[in-house]
Formats: structure tokens, C-alpha cells, sequence
């Protein structure tokens, strides 16, 4: 026997190759893709103005309404995109103005500072909607914010005119408290003992203007004025005075330079520890499923395995699942391959339950009934029946290379054997 001759193939390398990476990455990449035009969706729809609190809109967040109702009892209403504007158009009309500023959260602190030294100087009223604590400590330093609740229809519960004329109406969000000895303010329309709307006189020398918070704007909203006594308080708190300036905040108001903050400074510190700490979770998902892509390995190609290795694992697989009948039709098949061309029948009739056995009966001297039987009969029923089919296979292909091919039918003496 020779030995094999060498190849020069240079083997096959175990490390995936781009194909499988990129293969592996397309649900990542496809899940990625996903996100990012789900983001540009949004963006895109909510790019417009949503027309919340705005004097023009008829959106049910608008204030469309209480916009005309101002104007049929001789409001001349002024709409202002900046801080400069409102400023100025409400020095412009002087102590006969009401500054409404519609979102005091969204202002910077030089946009505040603005309006409150406009206001004060113009000896004008001044209408915070849901103030927060910054907004409300550059307005109104005295008053300290309490969390915010569910607007719904409240009593006065206070003595103020506008109020008892006005009778319930739809507050809520933020609540302000006063501290005690304070002269001349007034707090109604309390929740949980807090009261969500507060009139301050003004600190000015004159004493002339005064700041009012409004815990939550839903009572100037079109889907919220003909509710309770929503529209008589809304025209009592700003067509007090025959002017109001009607400040909206918009992005064209760009912030000072004092004022800029960056993307970091913007979040809250729980979702700053959030990011952190889903960032260390994907570093650590990331070093558990990473892969080591050592030196490429080769092998000679192909891997010979003995018959005897390979006879032994299928017969254990064989046994382990309980495959008696898979196993005696392996051992009847591979019998028949290897007595059919030692008693002369043709390929075509190998496995022919009509050709095969006489033949064989009268190479082995045997009945054709017993052959067909050991031949193509029925799965045994245990493994004991197993082996003893496989050794009976076995005794037949001794006996038609021992024995030579006969006419004669066997004897009883033969079959008994």
C-alpha cells in the first residue's frame, strides 16, 4: 500500500469572512434602519407648529376662542414671536396692557429678565401660564412652586371678585404657596391645600401692575372655554385692560450666548445616570458576545475516518434511539448488496423479493420461504432479536460461499439445519 500523496491545497480558513459578518449584522443593521426613518418620521410630523395656545389656531390646544371673545369686548389683541417684541409692544401701551406669556418654562433668563423689567416699567399686568420654579422665581421671587396636579373643575375657595364672579373653572398643574403674612396677593382655586392661581402685587415703587401664576392653561384652550366659569375667569384675568400682548415663544428667538446649554446640560440627572448605566451594560454585552478571531488554521483535506469507527457510531446512534427496525433493514440491505452479485442476479434485481431469494436458497441449500424471511421479513422486536437476526445474516453468507449453487429442492433434513 502507497501512501497518500501530499496536496498543496492550502487549507480552509475557520474564521468568518465578510460575507458571514455581514450576514450575522443585517438584523442589527435592518433594526438600526428602522429606528432612524421612525425618527425622521416623527420629526418630520412634528415639525410644525402645533398650533397649542395660539390666538390663531382652532385646534382643540388652541386659543382661537377666548382670542375672538377678547376681541368682541374691545381687546385689541397683539401676537409676539420674541421677548424683544412683547417688550416692546407693551411699553408701547403702557399701563393699559396685560402681558400674557404663554410657555415661561421654555424662556431663557435673559428673555425673562426682558419681559419682567418691560412689565414693570410699563406698570403692566403680567399672566405666567403654568409657571414652574425657574420661571416663577424670576417673576415672582416670594412664591414657592409645589408639584404639579391633574387640572379639573375647582372652586374659588377665596374671596377675590374676579374669582367669585367667575365661579369654578378648570385648574390644576402647578400650585403656589405664599409665604404667611403676605399683604395684598391672592391664592384660590386650591388643590390638595395649595392653591393653583396667585395674583402678586407688584414690587415696583409704584405699585402699579401685578403678576398673576395660572397653575395650568386649560381653561384658555378652545376645547376647554365653554366649560364651569372657564370664559368669564379667562376675560376677567386678560381683558382687565384694553391691550394684551400675547407672548408665544417660537425657535426664532435664538439664546444669548450666557444662555447656551449644551445637549448634556439640557437632560435631567436620571437620564444622565440611565445613559451611564446603559452604557456599561452594552460595553458588557458587547465583551460577552465578542469574538476572538485568532490565526487561521488549516487542515488536510479530506479527513479520513475508518469504517470501524464509522460502523460503531451509527450502530451506538442506532441504540441510543431505539431504531431495532432502522438497524435490521441496514443489515438486510447491505446483505442483499453483497449476496446479489455472488449468485448471479442483476443490479436491477439487488432488492427484488422475487429474484433474491430462490437464488440464494440454492447457492445456501435452503428453503426460499426461510430465506425471503431472514431477507425481507419483518423488524425484530428487541434488541435479543437483533443480534440474532444479524448473526443468522451472517450464517447465510457463509453458507452460499461455502455451499455451490443447487436444482434440487432441500431436504427436511436441510431445512431443519
Amino acid at each position: 500500500m502507497t501512501a497518500p500523496e501530499a496536496t498543496n491545497a492550502t487549507g480552509t480558513a475557520v474564521s468568518p469572512d465578510a460575507r458571514h459578518l455581514l450576514r450575522r449584522a443585517r438584523p442589527l443593521a435592518i433594526g438600526a434602519v428602522a429606528l432612524v426613518l421612525a425618527g425622521l418620521l416623527l420629526a418630520v410630523l412634528n415639525s410644525g407648529d402645533s398650533g397649542t395656545l395660539d390666538p390663531r389656531s382652532t385646534v382643540p390646544g388652541g386659543s382661537r376662542a377666548v382670542a375672538e371673545l377678547l376681541a368682541d369686548h374691545g381687546v385689541t389683541t397683539t401676537l409676539a414671536g420674541t421677548a424683544a417684541e412683547a417688550a416692546q409692544a407693551t411699553a408701547a401701551t403702557g399701563p393699559d396692557t396685560t402681558l400674557l406669556v404663554a410657555r415661561p418654562e421654555a424662556l431663557t433668563p435673559t428673555a425673562r429678565a426682558t419681559l419682567r423689567d418691560a412689565a414693570q416699567r410699563a406698570g403692566a399686568r403680567t399672566v405666567l401660564l403654568a409657571p414652574g420654579p425657574e420661571a416663577t422665581a424670576a417673576f415672582a421671587p416670594s412664591a414657592t412652586v409645589a408639584p404639579p396636579v391633574e387640572a379639573d373643575e375647582r372652586a374659588p375657595s377665596c374671596d377675590w371678585p374676579t374669582a367669585q364672579r367667575a365661579g369654578s373653572a378648570r385648574l390644576g398643574g402647578y400650585r403656589y404657596a405664599l409665604p404667611d403674612g403676605t399683604t395684598d396677593a391672592v391664592s384660590c382655586y386650591p388643590a390638595e391645600g395649595t392653591a393653583t392661581l396667585v395674583t402678586l402685587p407688584a414690587d415696583t415703587p409704584e405699585g402699579t401692575g401685578e403678576t398673576v401664576l395660572l397653575g395650568s392653561p386649560d381653561l384658555l384652550t378652545n376645547d376647554h372655554l365653554d366649560e364651569a366659569g372657564n370664559a368669564s375667569l379667562a376675560l376677567q384675568l386678560l381683558g382687565a385692560h384694553p391691550n394684551l400682548v400675547w407672548y408665544l415663544p417660537t425657535g426664532a428667538e435664538a439664546p444669548a450666548d450666557a444662555d447656551r446649554r449644551t445637549v448634556s446640560e439640557l437632560l435631567p440627572d436620571g437620564w444622565r445616570w440611565a445613559a451611564l448605566q446603559l452604557a456599561v451594560a452594552a460595553a458588557l454585552a458587547a465583551l460577552w458576545r465578542a469574538r476572538r478571531l485568532g490565526p487561521v488554521l488549516t487542515e488536510p483535506l479530506p479527513v479520513t475516518v475508518p469504517a470501524a469507527e464509522t460502523t460503531e457510531g451509527r450502530a451506538r446512534l442506532y441504540h441510543q434511539t431505539h431504531a431495532t427496525a432502522q438497524a435490521a433493514d441496514a443489515l438486510r440491505t447491505a446483505t442483499r448488496t453483497r449476496l446479489a452479485p455472488a449468485v448471479g442476479i442483476p443490479p436491477a434485481d439487488t432488492h427484488s423479493p422475487e429474484a433474491l431469494p430462490p437464488a440464494v436458497a440454492a447457492h445456501a441449500g435452503t428453503s426460499p420461504t426461510a430465506v425471503h424471511a431472514l431477507l425481507f421479513g419483518p423488524a425484530p422486536e428487541d434488541d435479543r432479536a437483533l443480534v440474532r437476526l444479524a448473526d443468522e445474516l451472517d450464517a447465510l453468507e457463509r453458507r452460499v460461499t461455502d455451499h455451490p449453487p443447487t436444482t434440487e429442492p432441500p431436504t427436511g433434513e436441510e431445512l431443519s439445519t
